[in-house]
């Protein structure tokens, strides 16, 4: 059964709740989190440390904030969607839990250590990013096997490092649990694949460098229907394995958010609307105040979905 949450909340912003051997990710099947009715995969280790943890963060350009006084936690092994229109400040956030953009003002820990305590450089080496910006960066004729493997180094050609039998291997298992096993799919050039292939390599040539956080701009963007839905399959997958690390995906689609996402955050004008469990944060209210208009969300079967209110309140006038 499918829940409309049709709960009201103030359009104002702010509100929140408060290498060695890679690892061998799950490629589906038995033990992968179930798509039917029940709440989203978390896989917690007590162990380790805060994946993310701002504190009054800002960023500002020109005299404009980019990010406003942003608090926000990831806890380890949760699996976070952070929403929000354009402009909004999404990548903005990534780029600073991505070590590569230094905040103006407040607090960042990434992994247990401190920006400005440690040195980036070697902090970079534990974060993976698929974003529209790696794909740019690679040649179109590098071997999608080669662009596997060069996440082991976070390098762009395969020449740059030696790359053991063991390395191959394991970049082949990747591409495999992406559906990509068959013969002569390794040797196919990179810019002669499809969009949805493409995402599906850069989100293997992230999990080879065997990361402590993984961060996903926008990967289903541009996507077909087909495409799309396979790659979420991917990602509810890897939700729910345990070797795989924290995620945080970034999106401004609903329907991009894959099953097995414990927590959202949904931003707007660089101000943190809600954070929280998503079951408890992505209502109507939240969703509304994050875009501008009133919308009504509904969630099935842990996945979402949204549509103007002023359909229902159409429907209901005519009945």
């Amino acid at each position: 059964m499918g829940r409309v949450s049709r709960a009201r909340v103030s359009a104002g912003p702010g509100g929140r709740e408060s290498s060695g051997v890679a690892p061998q990710y799950d490629a589906g099947g038995e033990g992968r989190p179930g798509h039917g009715p029940g709440p989203p995969a978390t896989v917690t280790d007590p162990s380790r440390p805060v994946a993310i943890r701002l504190e009054h963060v800002s960023v500002v350009r020109n005299g404009r904030a980019l990010l406003d006084d942003i608090s926000w936690e990831v806890g380890p092994g949760e699996r976070w969607a952070v929403l929000g229109p354009n402009g909004s400040g999404k990548t903005t956030l990534l780029r600073v839990v991505g070590s590569s953009l230094w905040p103006t003002r407040g607090v960042v820990e990434l992994l247990g250590e401190r920006l400005g305590h440690v040195d980036m450089r070697q902090l970079r080496t534990r974060i993976a990013v698929v974003s529209a910006s790696v794909a740019r960066s690679l040649r179109p004729e590098i071997p999608a096997l080669d662009v596997v493997l060069t996440g082991r180094f976070a390098a762009l050609e395969t020449w740059w490092n030696q790359y053991s039998e063991h390395d191959r291997a394991e970049a082949r298992s990747l591409l495999a649990g992406a559906g990509f096993g068959a013969e002569g799919f390794a040797e196919r050039p990179f810019g002669l694949l499809s969009e949805g292939e493409r995402q599906q390599v850069l989100l293997a040539r992230a999990l080879m460098s065997a990361p402590d956080l993984l961060l996903l701009d926008e990967p289903a963007a541009g996507l077909d229907l087909g495409a799309r839905e396979r790659f979420l399959d991917r990602l509810t997958s890897l939700a729910g394995d345990p070797a795989v690390p924290p995620l945080v995906l970034v999106t401004h689609h609903l329907e991009e958010i894959p099953a097995g996402m414990g927590h959202v955050a949904l931003l707007r004008e660089g101000r943190l609307v809600a954070a929280g469990e998503i079951r408890r944060t992505l209502t109507s209210g939240t969703v509304s105040a994050a875009f501008g208009v009133d919308v009504v969300v509904e969630e099935r079967d842990a996945r979402w979905s949204v549509r103007s209110a002023g359909h229902d309140r159409s429907s209901d006038a005519g009945s």
